[in-house]
C-alpha cells in the first residue's frame, strides 16, 4: 500500500452467532427476554432511587451509576445483534463501528471502576460502621463517580484513537456479533503492535488492579464478619458477598481472559461465548444480585408505588 492511513473500506460485515438456522427464532426469543429484563430491572432501579429520598446514600448511589452503564453497555451491542438476526444487510458503516467500540469500551469501564467504588462502600459500612458517615461523605462518592466517568472517556478514547489510525483491506467481515477490538485487529492490514502494546499496558490498569481491589475489599469483609464465632456470622458472610464476588468474578474473569491472553489462545467461538457472558448475562444478573432482592430496595418499590396510589385516588 502506498498511503498506510488510508482506509479502504468503508463498511464492516458482522458474522454473527454460529447460529443455525433452524434455532434463529428460539435464540433471538432468548436475547430480546434477557435484553428486555437487564433494561426494565436497571430501569426500575434508576427510578426508585431517584423518586424514593430513603435511597439517597452513597451505596444507592454507586448503584444508580451502575445500573445506567449496564443499562447502556448491553443496549450498545444486543439491538444490532436483534437486528442482523431477522435481517439479511449485516453491515456497520466504518463510523458506526467505531463509535460502537468506543461506547462499548466507555461503558464496560465505567462498570469497571464503579465496582471498585462498591466494593470499597460496602468495606466501609461493614467494617468501620462507626465512621461510615464520615469516610464517605457525599464529597468523595461524587468524586469517585466523576473519576470513573473521566478515566473512562480517556481510556475508550485512546483504543478508539489507535483503531482509528489503522488501515483495512479486502477483508471487512468481522467474526464476531459486534465491534470488537481483538475481532477489528485481526483484519488490520497495518501495523498492530502498538495497539496490541496499550491493551496489555490499560488492560492491567483497568481490570486487573480493579479486580484485586474488589478481592481484597470482600476478603476484608469476610475476615470482619468471620471474628463473630457463630453459624449465624458465616451465613451472614456468605451472603452479604459470596453473590457479589460470583457476578464480579463472571464480568473480570470472562474480559481477563478475552483481552489480555494471546488472541490465538482463543477460538471465535469461545470469544464469542464469553463476550455474551459480560454482555448481556451480567447487566441482566446485576439488578437482582445487588439491588431488587435487599430490603431497602423492596421498601422504596413499596413506598413509591403506595404514594403513586394515593396520588391517583386524590
Amino acid at each position: 500500500m502506498s498511503e498506510q492511513n488510508q482506509t479502504i473500506i468503508s463498511e464492516f460485515i458482522l458474522l454473527g452467532l454460529p447460529i443455525d438456522p433452524e434455532q434463529q427464532d428460539l435464540f433471538y426469543a432468548l436475547f430480546l427476554a434477557m435484553y428486555a429484563t437487564s433494561v426494565l430491572g436497571n430501569f426500575i432501579i434508576i427510578v426508585l432511587i431517584q423518586l424514593d429520598s430513603h435511597l439517597h446514600t452513597p451505596m444507592y448511589l454507586f448503584l444508580c451509576n451502575l445500573s445506567f452503564s449496564d443499562l447502556c453497555f448491553s443496549s450498545v451491542t444486543i439491538p444490532k445483534l436483534l437486528q442482523n438476526m431477522q435481517n439479511q444487510d449485516h453491515s456497520i458503516p466504518y463510523a458506526g463501528c467505531l463509535t460502537q467500540m468506543y461506547f462499548f469500551l466507555f461503558f464496560g469501564d465505567l462498570e469497571s471502576f464503579l465496582l471498585v467504588a462498591m466494593a470499597y462502600d460496602r468495606y466501609v459500612a461493614i467494617c468501620f460502621p462507626l465512621h461510615y458517615t464520615t469516610m464517605m461523605n457525599p464529597q468523595l462518592c461524587l468524586s469517585l463517580v466523576a473519576l470513573s466517568w473521566v478515566l473512562t472517556t480517556f481510556h475508550a478514547m485512546l483504543h478508539t484513537l489507535l483503531m482509528a489510525r489503522l488501515c483495512f483491506c479486502a477483508d471487512n467481515v468481522i467474526r464476531h456479533f459486534f465491534c470488537d477490538m481483538s475481532a477489528l485487529l485481526r483484519l488490520a492490514c497495518s501495523d498492530t503492535r502498538v495497539n496490541e502494546l496499550v491493551i496489555f499496558i490499560t488492560g492491567g490498569l483497568i481490570l486487573v488492579i480493579p479486580f484485586l481491589l474488589i478481592a481484597m475489599s470482600y476478603l476484608r469483609i469476610i475476615f470482619s464478619i468471620l471474628k463473630v464465632p457463630s453459624a449465624d456470622g458465616i451465613r451472614k458472610a456468605f451472603s452479604t458477598c459470596g453473590s457479589h464476588l460470583t457476578v464480579v468474578s463472571l464480568f473480570y474473569g470472562t474480559i481477563i481472559g478475552l483481552y489480555l491472553c494471546p488472541s490465538a489462545n482463543n477460538s471465535t467461538v469461545k470469544e464469542m461465548i464469553m463476550a455474551m457472558m459480560y454482555t448481556v448475562v451480567t447487566p441482566m444478573l446485576n439488578p437482582f444480585i445487588y439491588s431488587l432482592r435487599n430490603r431497602d430496595m423492596k421498601g422504596a418499590m413499596g413506598r413509591v408505588f403506595c404514594k403513586r396510589r394515593i396520588l391517583l385516588f386524590q
